[in-house]
């Protein structure tokens, strides 16, 4: 377990790596992200599934850090309910991400960052070529697929041939497992950004300085001394067992990030809603904010605000402020879980720059600091690392292949067939892309939760 934590860790160290030479294009972003705010106007952050979230985290920390300030405001696909669960279909449209900014006050001074792992995202797409034509401030367009690549889609060309839209390419190679956007590229992406939100440089010989001090600062914590932690975690989910993962409010919205992103990642049972009919099927782990009383509270403390919710007319409240709070992370949530299901606590807490992970006899520390959004990243990726490994001891991925994706959308029903073409082609079976799509239309017909599409197909075509 610890050489596997190892080799992962040094799929992150190559990223960061290759990140060094990126801080001449980050470094515009940085400025322009520092003149807005100067100015009193407001910073936009846009995303679907992982890019969301890492908005959501770097608006959080924004609010931590400047308390009276509200000029930094996160969106992604679905408003915050898809924090938890993606929302089917809102990552596809593009006019959906047009509306949710139109929706938030976006205005003629204001910038927009969107961060998009792959360049493709039709949502952050919509949302981008507004901001282009509606502020006199360039929104930036974040991606990690080399050009070349994405110039085949029509969607993508068109933004990458918009002067009026800034392009910052962060390409740092493949990720640890293949398509999970949610490790490497995340992670880039996230540290690009938050260099310009949460960090003031007086020019850019003292931003190399510190950015360059910064990435080799986040290489130096070995991902190893998390092997017992993670050798528990996936020995008590075969014991059929649950965990809570118990997080202080400065830490719990990258907890958070982690334990969602396991669901589609790995075709997991999504959080509970105690607003679900029929029967409630427990997700295997569960993130809670322990001093929080109510539900209400409890989302206040993880985001450092209300939550942003769609209440469209259209979506009959499925994913609405009540549906938000359905999903009961403060004390009264936790312990309403604990007496359904044989649950082992996970605490996360935190005390000025001190991180601590405990679990039953389990205990790592680590003491990096108080800048925030260091701790952030740390956290992530040793979380991913970890969950990550988990996966894999629970069989969930096979080699670097993820056999277990959800194909909730557009895109990750492309990646499902490919990975359905790489495992034919290893088993010396030859088939059209054309087939595996289809079949795995066939087989979502009556896919349940928690049913790994890849490996359905492959059955399918006698593998």
């Amino acid at each position: 377990v610890g050489e596997a934590l190892t080799l992962l860790q040094t799929v992150d160290r190559e990223a960061l790596h290759k990140m060094k030479e990126k801080s001449a294009i980050i470094w515009p972003m940085v400025q322009e992200i520092h003149a807005t705010l100067r100015a009193g106007n407001k910073v936009f952050l846009c995303g679907c599934g992982a890019t969301g979230r890492l908005s959501l985290v770097l608006e959080t920390l924004y609010r931590q850090n400047f308390h009276a300030h509200q000029n930094v405001v996160s969106f992604m696909a679905g408003g915050d309910f898809a924090l938890i669960k993606s929302v089917e279909s809102f990552e596809d449209k593009v006019e959906y991400g047009e509306r949710q900014l139109l929706e938030l006050g976006f205005g003629i001074n204001d910038l927009l960052i969107s961060p998009t792992e792959g360049g493709e995202t039709p949502f952050v797409i919509g949302a981008t070529n507004l901001a282009a034509k509606m502020s006199t401030r360039k929104p930036f367009f974040l991606y990690c697929n080399p050009d070349e690549q994405l110039m085949s889609i029509e969607r993508s060309r068109c933004v990458l041939d918009n002067p009026q839209i800034n392009k910052v390419n962060l390409a740092v190679g493949p990720m640890a497992i293949s398509g999970s956007t949610r490790m490497q590229a995340s992670t880039v992406l996230m540290l690009a950004i938050g260099m310009g939100l949460l960090h003031d440089h007086k020019d850019q010989k003292s931003f190399e300085i510190f950015y360059q001090d910064f990435l080799h600062r986040l290489t130096m914590t070995d991902y190893e001394v998390m092997k017992g932690l993670t050798t528990l975690e996936a020995k008590l989910y075969q014991e059929k067992r649950f965990l809570n993962y118990v997080a202080d409010p400065h830490l719990a919205i990258s907890i958070l990030t982690d334990t969602t992103e396991r669901s589609p990642t790995f075709s997991l049972r999504a959080f509970e809603n105690r607003l679900d009919a029929g029967a409630v099927h427990h997700s295997l782990s569960y993130l809670f904010i322990p001093d929080a009383e109510d539900a209400g509270q409890a989302w206040s403390e993880l985001l450092w605000r209300q939550p942003r919710v769609l209440e469209w007319s259209e979506l009959n409240g499925r994913i609405g402020r009540e549906k938000v709070y359905g999903f009961d992370i403060s004390q009264k949530g936790l312990d309403n879980r604990s007496h359904h299901v044989p649950t082992v606590n996970f605490e996360v807490l935190y005390e000025k720059g001190k991180i601590q992970f405990i679990c039953q006899k389990e205990k790592v520390e680590f003491n990096w600091g108080q800048d925030q959004l260091f701790n952030h990243l740390m956290v992530k990726m040793i979380l991913n690392a970890h969950s990550t490994l988990i996966m894999g001891l629970l069989d969930r991925y096979k080699g670097n292949v993820m056999t277990w994706v959800r194909s909730s959308n557009n895109k990750l029903i492309d990646r499902s067939a490919r990975y359905v073409l790489h495992l034919l082609k290893e088993n010396g079976k030859t088939v059209s892309y054309e087939d595996v799509i289809e079949k795995i239309f066939e087989e979502s017909e009556n896919l349940q939760e928690n049913d790994p599409i890849v490996l359905k197909v492959l059955k399918r075509f006698g593998v």
